[in-house]
């Protein structure tokens, strides 16, 4: 698995758990978090800047650049 597609899985678990969350427990708290998962993959839309990505980094994940180099 790449490191792009580790990003996105790790983001549509957060939205889908964050939004279950909130179904099973109603007060409102939980969309904040669907809010700053939704804000967090703009900004990194626009900087590159993604906190998870140096975290899938350490893991030994690598990115679809540095696999197709290997190839």
């Amino acid at each position: 698995m790449s490191l792009e597609r580790a990003l996105f899985l790790l983001a549509s678990i957060m939205v889908i758990s964050s939004t279950l969350l909130d179904m099973a427990f109603p007060n409102g708290y939980w969309q904040w978090f669907t809010l700053f998962v939704g804000v967090n993959m703009l900004q990194s839309t626009f900087t590159g800047f993604c906190p998870p990505k140096f975290v899938f980094k350490k893991l030994g994940i690598k990115s679809e650049a540095e696999i197709c180099k290997m190839k």
